[in-house]
This record gives structure tokens, sequence and C-alpha cells, in this order.
């Protein structure tokens, strides 16, 4: 059975043998520009054609504005440590969720590209399965939320040429790569090295065929 295989059936017998009063919670992290969002979809695809009703949250709109989430000093383990309202986001929208299968929140929402938020509604009901999919979600204080944790293995230099190609964060090409060389990748140096996130995951998909 291919490994992607694995997961759905995974995922698919945690529901089964989960609680019908809540959904079952799915984290999916890895780099910047692993392609979280990409697997995510596939996941989400499969899971609904099995009859499942799926919710998928992107941790993104959970960022803090840049002002808050960047610095020159020391810039790395400031992106570490402030990047995402991840607190917030578990109270007030993951647990929830999870706990009642249904929510409904207005929530301050932002991007990279943006210095104000937005208000986003979270609107599901009778949710069986989330699948939230981000940066940092396998941090020790998270990580016990999961009901299936999966990790998807890529490269930096894969990560960097794919977030190069399509401006990622709304930067030109060599704004882009300082970023991602100065900032995203070295705090993601210091997630491997204190929180070993790989480890910790249930499963792990490779989105680099250079892997």
């Amino acid at each position: 059975m291919h490994q992607f295989d694995r997961v759905i059936s995974e995922i698919l017998a945690r529901r089964a043998d989960a609680s019908a009063k809540r959904a079952v919670l799915v984290g999916i992290s890895g780099i910047d520009a692993s392609g979280k969002g990409f697997i995510t979809e596939k996941i989400a695809k499969r899971l609904q054609e099995s009859g499942s009703r799926v919710a998928m949250i992107n941790a993104d709109d959970w960022l803090n504005l840049p002002e808050v989430c960047l610095s020159r000093h020391n810039p790395a383990e400031h992106f570490y440590e402030h990047a995402m309202r991840l607190d917030e986001m578990f109270n007030r929208l993951i647990v929830p969720l999870k706990e009642k299968r249904s929510i409904s929140l207005l929530a301050e929402c932002a991007d990279a590209k943006t210095t104000v938020y937005r208000k986003h509604l979270y609107e599901f009901r009778n949710i069986d399965i989330v699948l939230v999919e981000g940066i940092f979600l396998f941090k020790p204080s998270y990580r016990d939320h999961f009901d299936v944790k999966i990790w998807i293995d890529c490269s930096f230099a894969t990560a960097l040429k794919r977030a190069s190609m399509r401006c990622q964060e709304g930067l030109p090409p060599a704004e882009t790569v300082r970023a991602f060389t100065e900032i995203y990748f070295p705090a993601q140096g210091l997630h491997f090295a204190r929180d070993n996130p790989r480890a910790s995951a249930d499963a792990v998909l490779s989105n680099d065929p250079s892997m």
C-alpha cells in the first residue's frame, strides 16, 4: 500500500474509533513552501470521496501582523516565537470544533502580505474530520491536540525554488530568497532542534522529487 493510502486509512480508522460526539483532528505540517496546502487538499478530496464531512483550516490565517512577527534583531528566533497566534487559534477555533463538530466564529485573520487584519467567518456544521495545515503545529504545546499528525518532507532547496517561482509572500524573487534564507528557514531550524516535529509525526509524506 502506498504511504498516502496508509495515511487515509489511518485517518478513517481514527474516525471509526472516535466518539461520534467529536471530530477527528488531523495536523499537516512541514517547512514553509513544502506543499502543505497541496497535500491537505489531496487528503480532503480522498476523505470526502469516502463520505466524510471535512473542514480544512489554514493556520496561515492566524499569522501575526508583520510588525509583530518580524524583527531585525535575531529575526529567526523572533519569527519562531511570534509568527503565529496558535494559542488563540486552538482555543477559539480548533479545540471547540474538535469537541463539538460545529462552530460559527468571526475571527480576525491575516497573511504575510497584509498590514491589517481582515474578518473571516468560520462556519462548519457536523464535521467528521478537521484538517489543519501550517508551520509550527507540532510544537509540544499543540501536538497532543491531534489524533493524527502528518509531516510533509521537503528539502529547503526545493522549497526555496517553489517559493521563488511563485513569489511567495508577495515579494519579488530576490526578496523572497532573502526572507526564506534569513528568517523562515532558520526559524524552522530552531523548530527542528527544539521540537523535533518530524519524529513526533504519525506519518511522513514526501513532497520532494529530489528526496
